[in-house]
């Protein structure tokens, strides 16, 4: 299986729950970090350049969490898990350039929270997986 979509999985511990980066996108909802993998690139290295293109943000790619079959659109998600090279706010909002352009409000989900109708099924989906492949890590 190939992978064509990166998808960086940024976590950090708050008030004693592990929370998964996440934004609401101003047409689509609310959704974490995903990109297409360009030609030639390495599956960890778009995490990383999706991370900072989508929300501002630098990071290193540090374990990668395995492939997903998403159901959508013939895509196989690449996971990987990412760490900020600096802390990061509650909240922010990043002016990503793709797609003509779009303002994201960033904002942190509680991973084991069941995530509302405001999110896309597909990434209801996603925020499943990798609660699981977590899981396999602890």
């Amino acid at each position: 299986m190939k992978p064509t979509k990166a998808c960086p999985v940024v976590l950090r511990t708050a008030q004693n729950r592990l929370e998964i980066l996440a934004f609401e996108h101003p047409l689509a909802g609310l959704q974490i970090i995903k990109g297409t993998i360009e030609a030639e690139e390495h599956p960890a290295d778009a995490a990383v350049r999706e991370l900072c293109e989508e929300s501002g943000v630098n990071g290193v790619a540090t374990v990668d969490l395995g492939l997903w079959q998403s159901g959508y659109e013939h895509q196989i998600w690449s996971l990987h898990l990412c760490e900020a090279t600096r802390s990061l706010p509650d909240t922010w909002v990043h002016h990503a350039k793709d797609d003509g352009g779009h303002d994201f409000r960033f904002f942190w989900h509680p991973l084991g929270h069941a995530p509302s109708d405001r999110w896309h099924w597909l990434f209801r989906n996603a925020l499943s997986t990798i609660e699981k492949r977590l899981a396999e890590l602890a």
